[in-house]
C-alpha cells in the first residue's frame, strides 16, 4: 500500500461544500485533480494548486482515490454509470461525500465493483460550510474495514470525528437520521422565533439566553440570529437539500415499516416553503413561513 502522501486525489463537485474541502486537502499537502460541471467555480482551488481535468474520465485515470461531493442521487449515478465504471480499476477507491439514498448507494457500489473492481466508501458529512472550512465535520461512513482505514487518513483534514457505521450504505442511513434531527430542529426554531417576535420578545437575544440549556443546539446558534435579523445572505446551505434528505427519510421509513410523523410534517412544510420560491434559499428563511402567514392574518 502506498503512503498517503503519494496518493493522487480526484475531487468532483466543487460547490458550497466541495470548495472548502478541496482547499483543506490541498493545504494538507495532497495532490488534487478537480473537475466540476461549472468550470467557473474552480478558480479558487486552481489558485491553491489543484490540477484541472478536462473530463471526468481524465480525472479518474489520473487519480488513486476519487471523491464525490454532488447534489443528489441522480448526479452520483450519472458519474458512476458513465466515466467511473469505464475508467476505474481495482486499485482505486471511491469516497462519496454526497448525501444520497442508501439503497442506490449499495446498488451503485455493487455495479462499480462488478464493472471495474473499484471499491466504495459512503462518507456523508455534517457540519455545513463552516465545518468544512474549519475541518471539524462529522463524517458517518460505510464500507470495509480496510477501505475505511484509507478514508480516515485521506479525509483527516476535513473531520473532527469519523465513525465507521457498518457496511456500504450505513453511512447514508446515519446521515438521513442526522437530517431528520436537523430539519425538525430548524423548523421548530423558525416557528419559535416568529412566536417570540409576535409576543414582543427581543428574538435576537434568544440564542444567547438558551445557550447551554437543554434547548440549545448548533442550528439554534447559527440560524437563530439569522432569523431574528432577517439575514438570509449569503446562502450557506439550501432548503432543497433538507427537503431532499427528508424525502429519502420518508422512503426509508416506508421500506422499513416505520412511522416518522414529525419528519413527515416537516417535509410538507419544507415543500410548501419551496413552492413559495425558497428552494434555493438558506433554511434561515423558514421563519417567513410563520411571519408571512401571521402578517396575512392581520
Amino acid at each position: 500500500m502506498m503512503s498517503m502522501s503519494n496518493y493522487q486525489l480526484g475531487f468532483i463537485g466543487i460547490g458550497l461544500m466541495g470548495r472548502p474541502m478541496t482547499l483543506r486537502l490541498l493545504d494538507a499537502g495532497f495532490r488534487v485533480n478537480v473537475w466540476n460541471r461549472t468550470p467557473e467555480k474552480l478558480h479558487s482551488v486552481i489558485a491553491a494548486g489543484a490540477q484541472v481535468c478536462a473530463s471526468i474520465a481524465e480525472l479518474v485515470e489520473a487519480s488513486d482515490v476519487v471523491l464525490l461531493c454532488l447534489a443528489d442521487t441522480a448526479a452520483v449515478e450519472h458519474v458512476v454509470t458513465g466515466s467511473l465504471q469505464e475508467h476505474g480499476s481495482a486499485n482505486k477507491l471511491l469516497i462519496d461525500l454526497s448525501s444520497i439514498h442508501p439503497e442506490n448507494t449499495r446498488q451503485l457500489a455493487a455495479l462499480l465493483h462488478a464493472k471495474c473492481g473499484m471499491h466504495w466508501v459512503d462518507a456523508p458529512v455534517s457540519g455545513g460550510v463552516a465545518g468544512a472550512e474549519q475541518g471539524n465535520l462529522a463524517i458517518m461512513a460505510g464500507g470495509s474495514d480496510e477501505d475505511i482505514g484509507i478514508a480516515r487518513k485521506i479525509l483527516a483534514p476535513l473531520y473532527k470525528q469519523l465513525t465507521h457505521m457498518g457496511d456500504i450504505g450505513s453511512g447514508q442511513v446515519t446521515k438521513i437520521c442526522n437530517q431528520m434531527i436537523v430539519s425538525c430542529n430548524v423548523m421548530v426554531i423558525a416557528e419559535m422565533m416568529a412566536l417570540a417576535q409576535r409576543a414582543g420578545v427581543n428574538a435576537e437575544k434568544i440564542p444567547a439566553a438558551l445557550a447551554g440549556g437543554f434547548a440549545d443546539s448548533k442550528p439554534l446558534q447559527i440560524v437563530g440570529p439569522e432569523m431574528a435579523t432577517a439575514s438570509f445572505e449569503p446562502v450557506k446551505w439550501r432548503v432543497k437539500t433538507l427537503l431532499k434528505d427528508l424525502t429519502m427519510a420518508l422512503d426509508l421509513s416506508r421500506n422499513q415499516g416505520n412511522s416518522i410523523p414529525v419528519s413527515a410534517l416537516t417535509a410538507q412544510l419544507l415543500q410548501l416553503h419551496g413552492i413559495n420560491g425558497y428552494l434555493e434559499q438558506d433554511p434561515s428563511t423558514l421563519i417567513k413561513l410563520f411571519t408571512d402567514y401571521s402578517e396575512q392574518q392581520n
